[in-house]
């Protein structure tokens, strides 16, 4: 990579003005609502550096014209977000949270809604990555519902800004360092050995997850989420200034139906983001419910 007329020539990797860094972040806020503050200008000069020269480009303000004005600008978009945001998921990830919300806030939602006389249960996974996440809350269900989860009408949207992720998600294939956190059992119970140290996920647990792409900024793309009971979006709003780390909490509110659970990730808080909410501490974890 980066090898330009010879093998012995390497075109140095360009270092990103101030003017170049600001025209680039303002653009990626207004796009995506992801803020990049500061003092993390290195990350762009860093995880962009490469991609300029894949794409024989010499400056970032060249990169930044691509992107509004070259043809392949929409595919182009994709690969930025892909690189500036971290996808590091796997099954089971925070265990301690996950069990909370299964013995806990599942079990008395799914009892609530039998009370009701609906058996039906709607999650969303805002902010999926490459599906481990939904993957996962499927997997729970099986667990609590049992042969039981025939007569359940469950939908678990998972949605993400990258559809590089989206792709791996619907293909359901998995290695071993997504499965680091799995418990033991769970590998031959819900998953299928491919070969080769992949592992596909179980069509019983696919089925209840649809993938989609959004944009968690735009409003509109938002507002067609259909209502939840749950909604999770883990180490996803860490990546938003307060303004818009605001408003998506605001959507989350607006999407959950009067009782619901919201999760974020074990170092976020919306203490500060909204009083519309009310935290409930459990053994593992904390959840806020909206009132």
């Amino acid at each position: 990579m980066g090898v330009l007329g010879s093998s012995l020539t390497l075109r140095k990797q360009p270092k990103i003005s101030d003017t170049e860094f600001a025209q680039l972040r303002d653009f990626i806020y207004d796009k995506t609502g992801i803020s990049i503050p500061d003092k993390r200008k290195y990350l762009l000069e860093n995880r962009l550096g490469t991609r300029l020269q894949e794409l024989n480009l010499a400056s970032f303000k060249d990169y930044y014209d691509y992107l509004r004005l070259d043809a392949n600008r929409t595919r182009e978009m994709d690969a930025l977000c892909e690189r500036i945001t971290t996808n590091e998921t796997s099954f089971f990830r925070d265990i301690k949270q996950l069990t909370m919300f299964k013995d806990h806030i599942l079990r008395e939602t799914i009892e609530r809604q039998e009370q009701a006389g609906r058996k039906e249960l709607s999650i969303w996974s805002a902010g999926c990555s490459s599906g481990e996440e939904p993957y996962t809350l499927a997997i729970m269900l099986h667990e609590v519902l049992g042969m039981s989860i025939i007569g359940w009408r469950i939908r678990i949207t998972a949605n993400d800004l990258s559809p590089a992720m989206l792709e791996k998600c619907r293909r359901g294939v998995y290695g071993d360092y997504a499965l680091r956190t799995t418990p033991k059992g769970m590998l031959t119970k819900y998953f299928d050995d491919v070969g080769g140290g992949e592992f596909k996920i179980k069509s019983k647990v696919q089925k209840l997850v649809s993938f989609g792409p959004i944009n968690l900024s735009d409003r509109a793309q938002v507002r067609r989420v259909p209502p939840s009971q749950i909604v999770f979006c883990r180490n996803v709003i860490i990546y938003f200034d307060d303004v818009m780390k605001k408003q998506v909490v605001s959507s989350f509110y607006d999407n959950l139906v009067p009782g619901g659970h919201l999760f974020l990730g074990h170092s976020e808080s919306i203490h500060k983001l909204s009083t519309a909410f009310r935290p409930v501490f459990k053994p593992g974890g904390i959840a806020y419910v909206k009132a």
